[in-house]
């Protein structure tokens, strides 16, 4: 694949997504599914079949794809032990631990300000 040039517009559109604090911290936890994993691990460490069962909705490769950029993002940390069968744990960094409050209270506002939910019309 070529390289990007450097005053492309997506490239621009990018660095200036960087400088900007709000869409630095969204674009960490932006995903589908990273918020609720990231609550899951509130409650500490957990296995990859405990995070598999409580999200059986999410396909393996989604879930894999999503743990890798919580790691990469420094949200979560990765500890394999070397036994047989290999066990990987998963839990929140100091730097989501600090993030966990701000979540509580956006999930608070969501909580007040989703529209109520219509009845499914009976058929």
């Amino acid at each position: 694949m070529a390289a990007r040039k450097k005053n492309s517009t997506y490239t621009l559109n990018e660095q200036s997504l960087i400088e900007c604090d709000l869409s630095f911290a969204v674009n960490k936890i932006g995903g589908r599914w990273k918020l609720q994993i990231i609550s899951m691990l509130e409650d500490g460490k957990h296995r990859y079949g405990e995070i598999k069962k409580e999200f059986s909705h999410i396909t393996e490769r989604m879930l894999t794809l999503q743990l890798r950029a919580l790691e990469e993002d420094g949200i979560i940390k990765r500890t394999v032990y070397a036994e047989v069968p290999p066990r990987v744990e998963y839990e929140l960094t100091e730097a989501a631990l600090d993030l966990v409050p701000i979540l509580k209270q956006l999930s608070e506002w969501g909580g007040r300000n989703r529209p109520p939910q219509s009845s499914p019309p009976l058929v």
